[in-house]
């Protein structure tokens, strides 16, 4: 069933067109969960939550051809961790750990080609909270640090910084691994 007629079933809240967007989505959108949360479980729950909101904002959504229900679907999972991640406050908890280095000595993009993707998502991971969702904000969702700063509630330089801090530690961490292992 393509996205128009699954868009169109869930609007009318049809359960086989519900159960089929889940089928066709749960992996895509829980790999999304998984880049903002601390655990899986919190990526399962979330990825929960995303859903029932999805089914219930269909009159939100507009049809822009091939794509567009799968790119709202993803904008709905972002915000919902958003969300999670505000009640949480881990922004707060990021902005003190202040111990990074002042200086990024970013490792060449031919190096970082042959790092493996699963070793990159971990250490993505693997970053303090506050830097996962700003890194993952500006790389994956391509967002500028004033729509950071507005969707977090922080200011457009403490956005800049933390981006800085976790390109820091990913690439100290990505140069250890080719150390070790290139």
């Amino acid at each position: 069933m393509g996205e128009i007629e699954l868009s169109e079933g869930c609007r009318r809240g049809d359960n086989l067109s519900r159960k089929l967007l889940y089928q066709q989505y749960a992996g895509r959108m829980l790999g999304i969960c998984l880049r903002y949360s601390p655990d899986r479980e919190t990526a399962e729950d979330l990825t929960h939550d995303g859903f029932i909101k999805i089914y219930h904002s269909f009159d939100k959504f507009t049809w822009r051809g091939e794509g567009s229900l799968r790119a709202w679907m993803e904008r709905v999972m972002v915000n919902t961790a958003l969300q999670y991640l505000r009640k949480q406050d881990v922004m707060s908890q990021a902005s003190a750990l202040e111990n990074s280095p002042e200086i990024c000595d970013e490792p060449a993009e031919t190096e970082v080609e042959g790092v493996p993707e699963n070793v990159l998502m971990q250490f993505i991971n693997e970053l303090p909270a506050g830097y996962r969702t700003v890194f993952n904000l500006y790389v994956f969702e391509e967002k500028s640090h004033k729509e950071i700063a507005e969707l977090l509630g922080i200011n457009e330089k403490s956005s800049a910084s933390q981006l800085f801090r976790a390109k820091s530690t990913l690439a100290r961490k990505i140069k250890e691994w080719i150390r070790l292992h290139g």
